[in-house]
């Protein structure tokens, strides 16, 4: 029988408030204190917390805190990425971003999502779809990535926008719902 845990990683429905996984949050959340609280001249606290908090980024990494985030260890980062402050990854699934991609402050990247059947939904259950941004993407202040949505390479999001469904590279694509306004 799959664990709860198991069953996340596989996009299938499972119980987050599993032990494993609470416990596995609770040392994020840990870990996300003190990255919060940290100043930009602790370059070497900063460091190891980033390390700690998301081991799979590549060099560069930079997270203007706060940042926020369910795990870390689902999140896959190219070279010098870039968050600025308050952005949040929900990475109950996997999370991949590519080299010198930008986040303006507040975008959130939701890989979490409920059923629509209000039965299951009521049930507690939840599940998760992987999103994926490709390298050189900009994404505006306050943009919302939705479950299971793909960016591009060298596209831009507008601020404020709502990504629900795929955007190809080489655009630029804004509003809720985000759409492609033009070719870049």
């Amino acid at each position: 029988m799959k664990t709860e845990k198991e069953k996340m990683l596989a996009g299938e429905l499972y119980d987050a408030l599993d032990k494993q996984l609470s416990d596995e949050r609770l040392q994020t959340r840990l870990l996300l204190k003190e990255l919060n609280d940290s100043r930009e001249d602790q370059e070497t606290e900063r460091s190891r917390l980033l390390k700690a908090l998301i081991p799979r980024a590549g060099e560069g990494l930079w997270l203007q805190p706060p940042f926020y985030c369910d795990y870390g260890y689902n999140i896959v980062v190219g070279e010098k990425v870039f968050f600025n402050f308050n952005c949040v990854v929900l990475d109950v699934a996997q999370v991949t971003i590519g080299s010198r991609t930008l986040f303006g402050p507040n975008v959130q990247v939701y890989t979490a999502t409920h059923p629509m059947n209000h039965r299951e939904r009521a049930s507690g259950l939840e599940y998760a779809k992987p999103i994926t941004i490709g390298e050189d993407v900009w994404i505006g202040g306050s943009a919302v990535i939705c479950p299971g949505v793909s960016i591009g390479d060298r596209s831009v999001i507008g601020a404020g926008s709502v990504v629900t469904k795929d955007v190809p590279a080489d655009v630029f694509a804004a509003g809720n719902p985000c759409r492609v306004i033009r070719e870049l």
